[in-house]
């Protein structure tokens, strides 16, 4: 019944008790409808909707600027290592929801302090760690960290202005025993490109951290190529526009850097007009390692489940598929090989299992 192309129920049913592994999604935007009113109430702050209902109104992805405004509000609603704690912890109850056992995060550490609300560097990682080790514990959940550089609060003209060591890789390296694995470098890369950041992430690379740039969404090719020749990027955010230069395509495969792939976030950005336009089918057809992730859930109305419901519905993949696409996420992960080990063969006896359920 799985791959019956007449009933597609069962397949959605295996897709969501599946395990899986969520590489890029941005802890700010991924708050819950109840989570943000509690801290609204908590600090007394205003918010333009009193109910989740008003709420999920509210959040509906309008265009960019709705969303920045958006994504700054909720943002302004984190005031304490408690705030942190909490939104981490709820990420790890939604986590375990979706049966996703494993998720690299990004998170901007820099804009709560840009926004100059009282928080100082150790607020903010004492809450994310509080929150991660009680999800670890309460939910058997692990969660590791992204620090990414804001490259448009960053960036004039053509100019990098961060200081000698930007003050998120000073946070990333310090923070490597709290879940730090990897910088990244998100916002618009069409205003602010990569290369000149290439100090920035030499600095954080000689200090043990990886390198996950976002690249070829806004922008095109040359935004993949940048950041894999200037920042080392080991995978790409993103990184769909490369399907416009088979050379780049090629070197992908070649080089095994994998891509994080957001669909709906995509169509809602404009990156493409529909889900038929879409290359992540061309993409993985040619064979590039493409993981599917959910971006910033809250704010484009989708969940990881909803994007492997997608995989089924708008791309045609089946069961086997779909367990491939679980896995690809594993590969590309940071964890220790050994883990990563653990976790495949301890995937593919669930697997196993859930086709007994399902078939």
């Amino acid at each position: 019944m799985l791959n019956h192309p007449g009933n597609l129920a069962p397949l959605h049913a295996f897709a969501r008790a599946m395990p899986k592994i969520e590489l890029h999604v941005h802890l700010e935007g991924a708050l819950l409808p109840a989570t943000v009113l509690k801290l609204a109430q908590r600090h007394q702050l205003p918010l333009p909707a009193r109910t989740e209902t008003e709420l999920q109104d509210w959040y509906q992805f309008r265009d960019f600027r709705h969303f920045i405004e958006v994504y700054l509000k909720l943002q302004n609603l984190l005031r304490s290592s408690a705030d942190f704690e909490l939104i981490t912890y709820d990420f790890g109850r939604e986590m375990q929801r979706q049966n996703i056992r494993y998720a690299e995060v990004t998170f901007t550490a820099y804009t709560h302090l840009w926004m100059n609300k009282g928080l100082s560097p150790d607020d903010i990682i004492t809450g994310l760690d509080a929150g991660r080790c009680r999800a670890q514990e309460d939910l058997g959940v692990t969660i590791a960290w992204v620090l990414d550089i804001p490259r448009n609060l960053s960036f004039e003209g053509q100019r990098y202005t961060g200081a000698a060591s930007d003050p998120t890789v000073e946070m990333a390296l310090a923070w490597q025993d709290r879940g730090v694995v990897a910088l990244g470098l998100g916002g618009d890369e069409r205003t602010a490109a990569a290369e000149p950041f290439a100090p920035a992430f030499t600095e954080a690379r000689a200090g043990g951290l990886h390198s996950v740039p976002h690249a070829g969404e806004m922008d095109g090719p040359g935004s993949v190529w940048g950041s894999l020749r200037a920042l080392g990027a080991e995978r790409i955010g993103h990184g769909v526009r490369a399907i416009e230069d088979p050379t780049l395509i090629d070197y992908l495969i070649t080089h095994h850097i994998p891509l994080e792939v957001n669909p709906t976030s995509n169509i809602c950005l404009g990156v493409y007009d529909s889900y038929a336009a879409h290359p992540l089918r061309q993409l993985w057809d040619a064979g590039v390692l493409v993981t599917v992730n959910s971006d910033d859930p809250l704010l484009f109305n989708t969940t990881l489940n909803q994007e492997y419901d997608l995989l089924i519905d708008h791309f045609g993949f089946g069961a086997a598929e779909l367990e491939q696409i679980s896995l690809n996420a594993l590969h590309a992960s940071f964890l220790p090989p050994e883990r990563k080990a653990e976790l495949e063969q301890s995937f593919r006896q669930e697997f196993a299992q859930l086709h007994s359920l399902y078939e």
